[in-house]
């Protein structure tokens, strides 16, 4: 397999990286510095490697990072800073929707992308939203009542 030169769109910053056609997502921008995305299962089943990719959530791990070339990847370190958190960065927060945290990057990515199509989701349509990602510790109540504190007339 001869490597390739791919360009991965990240948080905004565009990198030139070399690489064999079997690495994912996962691995390459991990080696790229953005432990935000977080190794889980490596097979599409826990929703901690979810990022952003053309504003659709996808699990890292599932895709190769010759498929992401040219598509915008955000990570939850790029949708906000600790002086300037993203709303729903503050509501997990203020919610207690984070205990271990090693779910919250990909279960907030998975959030937003459904907020962003859904700007008014039923509880269910939130449940739904968030079906691939696994959280051991929160039990969910938390995670729920975090996104539904940002929606207007949620049910």
């Amino acid at each position: 397999m001869r490597p390739k030169v791919v360009i991965l769109d990240v948080n905004r910053r565009r990198h030139h990286v070399v690489l064999a056609p079997n690495v994912t997502l996962l691995q390459a921008l991990r080696d790229l510095g953005y432990t935000d995305v977080k190794s889980g299962c490596e097979k599409g089943d826990c929703g901690a490697c979810a990022v952003l990719m053309d504003g659709k959530a996808v699990n890292s791990c599932l895709v190769l990072a010759w498929q992401a070339d040219g598509s915008e990847i955000i990570t939850n370190a790029g949708l906000g800073t600790m002086d300037d958190p993203h709303p729903l960065q503050e509501a997990f927060a203020d919610n207690g929707a984070v205990q271990c945290g090693y779910c919250s990057p990909g279960m907030i990515l998975s959030a937003k992308a459904l907020l962003d199509r859904t700007p008014h989701p039923s509880r269910e349509e939130i449940i739904r939203g968030i079906s691939g990602n696994l959280c051991r510790c929160t039990g969910y109540i938390q995670i729920v009542e975090a996104i539904q504190s940002l929606t207007k007339g949620a049910k």
